[in-house]
């Protein structure tokens, strides 16, 4: 049975936890596949919203099983109180949430690592999100980090020692006043390692290899986006891991011959948290309206969203470098207001007109080019099928399908998982 895949396919925030959330019932296993909790997955349900950060976003349904992979980076004091969170809905967390055991933990010196790296850059920082992210990772790849198995074994507390001691070292040589008490740190991530040992720990790659073979349904989720990708992002205002399709593959263990369809997320503009290139960003009053109608804030940090007209060179560019088959509009009713539409599909990168997105999008080098269309001023939020559409939004989707040569299945008018449409 071949894995499914939903990706952000800007610079994060597009919505996949909704969509997780409302895809849920046709998949017995939702995975995520690389992140931490710099990750922020909003649904929205019952009247009442919730925020995931590690934990996939189909765990509100009770018959799904929901699998942390080994891509992703677990920070077992947020992990601690987002399960204490899921305490009142009464699911069977050991039986319904398994954790990779090549999952790799972020320990308290890691955020403080994060810390005083971001600190030194000054007005070159990156806009990390300080949750100890890329410290994480750089140990991953440097060989030194602790994994979730670790905790199994009898010593993995005198790993842990000589790893922070190494980190407290580090913390020095940026150079920066960064003030901390690491016994008190050390005593919140103790009791929530505690709790996390009582969780279920899998061998994740053997255990989806024999539920494909069992003929499960699978959907692997991503996090962040596509255009804050370590490789094929924006660089270097990017996160640490492999946001695009292929991270599915590495993130999980899933063969790249087992993929199926694919999923695209997208709003009908854009947004970015956090500093880095934007080349359709709006300083005007436009901008302005997208980022109130829309609650334009981060799930994870709070920071407000920069806002500004859909980039169909992005865009492209996304869907190709993760095969996509099938997309899904997010944020339709923000648009609604609005008198005309811009679209940007093309970019004048010095000087010549080109259509695929070059090696630095910095607004020195890149000016979009764009195709106006005409606006809708209907509210959409209580639409629930296509045909209420007005005909601007029906032209806004059929060009964008024609554009990137990809159907649009799903449009999303609302936060809640009714203010869904399916084409």
């Amino acid at each position: 049975m071949a894995v499914d895949l939903l990706l952000g396919l800007q610079w994060g925030d597009e919505g996949k936890g909704k969509i997780v959330d409302v895809l849920t019932s046709k998949y017995d296993i939702i995975a995520r596949f690389q992140g931490g909790p710099n990750a922020g997955h909003t649904l929205e349900f019952d009247g009442i919203k919730h925020v995931l950060h590690t934990i996939p976003s189909g765990i509100f349904h009770k018959e799904a099983i929901n699998i942390v992979g080994n891509g992703v980076v677990i920070d077992p004091v947020i992990f601690k109180k987002e399960l204490d969170n899921l305490k009142q809905f009464d699911l069977d967390i050991k039986k319904v949430l398994l954790l990779s055991r090549k999952a790799h933990l972020i320990l308290p010196t890691h955020r403080l690592l994060d810390a005083a790296s971001e600190a030194s850059k000054g007005k070159a920082k990156i806009g990390s999100t300080l949750k100890g992210i890329g410290p994480t990772y750089m140990d991953k790849t440097g060989r030194n980090g602790i994994r979730l198995g670790d905790l199994e074994l009898p010593t993995w507390k005198e790993k842990y020692r000589n790893l922070a001691d190494k980190h407290e070292a580090m913390i020095g040589f940026h150079n920066v006043d960064i003030e901390y008490n690491l016994e008190e740190l050390e005593k919140e991530f103790f009791a929530a390692v505690k709790a996390l040992k009582e969780l279920t720990f899998i061998d994740s790659e053997e255990y989806l290899q024999q539920a494909q073979r069992d003929g499960k349904t699978i959907l692997a989720e991503g996090a962040q986006g596509s255009l804050l990708d370590i490789d094929f992002g924006t660089y270097p205002f990017v996160t640490s891991s492999n946001t695009t399709a292929a991270g599915a593959c590495t993130g999980l263990g899933v063969a790249p011959t087992q993929i199926g369809e694919v999923y695209g997320i997208f709003k009908a503009y854009t947004t970015r948290v956090g500093s880095g290139p934007f080349p359709t960003e709006l300083d005007d009053e436009y901008g302005e309206i997208m980022a109130r109608v829309g609650n334009e804030f981060g799930a994870t940090t709070g920071r407000a969203r920069r806002c500004g007209w859909l980039d169909l060179v992005a865009l492209r560019y996304a869907c190709e470098i993760n095969g996509v088959t099938q997309l899904m509009m997010m944020k339709g009713d923000v648009m609604s207001g609005f008198d005309k539409i811009q679209v940007a599909t093309a970019y004048k990168y010095r000087g010549k007109e080109i259509k695929h997105l070059p090696y630095n999008i910095e607004p020195e080098n890149v000016e979009p080019v764009y195709t106006e269309m005409p606006g809708w001023k209907e509210d959409l939020t209580k639409l629930r099928d296509e045909k209420e559409f007005p005909k601007e939004l029906t032209d806004y989707i059929h060009f964008l399908e024609k554009e990137l040569n990809i159907p649009i299945k799903i449009v999303s008018v609302g936060p809640d998982r009714k203010q869904t449409i399916h084409r």
